[in-house]
């Protein structure tokens, strides 16, 4: 991997969801990406690195328009109402971006667009010739006839319309070799490997020049109008892409722009594999025609099925993640989305394995340790931690793992295994209900002596510390968890030491994760 892509305590990080059209209402599917684009963000932030995170939404396409006509609205209407819903995602998953762009109406976009444009032009790489080809409406792309599966589009399986006009094209072909350097030099990187070796072949197989405009006609007047061309409207994934350095001011007032991408250690994508060319082709080649650096890092996660089927409006179900979480928590969805579906594969959601996940793990296994470990150090020390006592309390097997367990989860994080951070966590988990098992303290509270009594609040001290380190190793992962663990135990700050534990006193309050009831927040 680059090394600019891991550099130790970075100045600056730059996190983007891709941005997603905006015909329908969110659903589960793109709730993992912004799940996961969030825990890098919060990851970032907490080893200290200035980080801007972007979120957004895609509505200058023709399916846009199509979508409006079909419902009977005018397009700014429907696109602004289910932008709407994608905005609510921030609050209903908790998320932390710090910016959130609409490619219609933010004043930022259209001049950012159309500056992006120019410098190609300038460039010599955008020129016009007539074109015929075969046209998906759903990808907003031209396929070859090779490239559809039995006559079909391989992503949306709908026949593509055959559509001729005259169009502004863009010169990719002239960036096929400096492309293959940049993957092979991993200037730019793609996670995982697979995608990497995709992109690559891509490349090494030929790269032609693609249409970058569509008639304005077409497009019923819906987009942003080609400098100089109103009969045409800027292709929605040049203009789409755009959006990674307009809302950053490129175009408008180029502050941040400078910091978070000109000089910034990373600049990261998160994306779905069906919009890879688009991220790994496309755009750091418009990038570079325009002058500007690509990307550092492409993150490319699978899909979510939903009871072992494809998420369609046909299939009836394409569930609203809000709602979703609003049943057993936030911190419930996200920790179903972040464990229970591999980072980089496909994987599917039912409510059963949901609820299951919530009962059996967050709740028998985390929640009751918590409940365990509050409940005795309440009993036993009147709700106070106890300072340990002894020369070799830092040298205690569970304080060890809890100090490896946080490099393990951030180097999870850092590599995208998100799957594999909170393995690691009820690991621990596992490992801290053993250590109860092992060391009863009630019947340590029960005997006499001084012996007991000290390894009895050194027990007890160990098991605050070790709550204390999964709520650190939480807090980008299952944030809401994170803060009320910490409140439970007096409010430490975080990575903290842990003997700045001894002396808070804890608040039991309820469970972490209650079982059997309906509520937003896990707890």
């Amino acid at each position: 991997m680059p090394a600019n892509a891991h550099s130790i305590n970075p100045s600056h990080r730059y996190v983007t969801t891709a941005i997603p059209y905006v015909n329908a209402r969110p659903h589960i599917g793109f709730a993992l990406e912004v799940v996961q684009a969030d825990v890098i963000a919060r990851s970032h932030r907490s080893a200290g690195a200035d980080t801007r995170f972007l979120a957004g939404t895609d509505e200058n396409s023709i399916k846009n328009v199509q979508a409006a006509e079909a419902a009977g609205l005018p397009v700014e209407t429907l696109v602004e109402r289910n932008s709407d819903h994608f905005r609510a995602l921030q609050q209903g998953l908790n998320l932390s971006y710090d910016d959130f762009i609409r490619t219609s109406s933010d004043p930022r976009h259209a001049p950012g667009a159309r500056k992006l444009w120019a410098a190609c032009f300038r460039s010599g790489d955008i020129y016009k010739r007539a074109y015929r080809g075969l046209y998906c409406n759903g990808c907003e792309q031209f396929y070859k006839a090779e490239e559809l599966a039995d006559g079909k589009c391989p992503e949306h399986g709908t026949v593509p319309d055959f559509v001729e006009e005259e169009n502004w094209f863009f010169r990719l072909s002239r960036y096929e070799e400096t492309l293959r350097r940049l993957y092979e030099r991993r200037e730019i990187d793609v996670v995982p490997e697979s995608r990497r070796n995709e992109v690559l072949a891509w490349i090494r197989g030929g790269l032609e020049d693609f249409s970058i405009s569509r008639s304005a006609i077409r497009a019923r007047g819906w987009g942003i109008p080609v400098p100089n061309d109103p009969g045409q409207v800027i292709y929605v994934w040049f203009d789409a892409l755009a959006n990674y350095i307009t809302a950053l001011g490129y175009g408008t007032d180029e502050a941040l722009f400078r910091r978070f991408w000109l000089e910034s250690d990373s600049r990261e994508h998160v994306i779905g594999k069906g919009i890879t060319r688009f991220h790994a082709i496309y755009w750091p080649a418009i990038l570079l025609s325009a002058g500007i650096i690509p990307p550092t890092r492409i993150f490319v996660h699978g899909y979510v099925t939903v009871d072992g089927r494809k998420i369609g409006k046909s299939a009836g179900n394409a569930i609203d993640p809000v709602p979703l979480a609003g049943e057993l928590g936030t911190d419930a969805l996200r920790y179903y989305l972040l464990r229970h579906i591999r980072p980089t594969g496909d994987g599917d959601f039912s409510h059963e394995r949901f609820r299951q996940a919530h009962d059996s793990e967050l709740a028998d296994q985390l929640g009751n340790l918590v409940h365990r470990a509050l409940s005795m150090i309440d009993r036993y020390c009147g709700g106070i931690i106890p300072a340990p006592e002894g020369t070799d309390i830092r040298g205690d097997d569970l304080l060890h793992q809890a100090a490896d367990l946080r490099k393990i989860v951030a180097g999870s994080i850092e590599a995208y295994t998100f799957d594999e951070a909170l393995d690691a966590v009820w690991s621990f988990v596992a490992s801290t209900n053993r250590y109860v098992a092992e060391q009863q303290p009630w019947a340590l509270a029960k005997a006499e002596g001084s012996e007991p009594a000290i390894r009895l609040r050194n027990c007890l001290f160990n098991l605050a510390a070790s709550l204390q380190a999964i709520a650190d190793c939480l807090s980008s992962l299952l944030p809401e968890t994170s803060e009320k663990l910490r409140y439970k135990l007096g409010g430490p700050l975080r990575g903290a030491e842990a003997l700045e534990l001894a002396g808070l006193k804890v608040d039991r309050g309820g469970a972490l994760f209650p079982k059997g009831s309906i509520s937003r927040n896990p707890g």
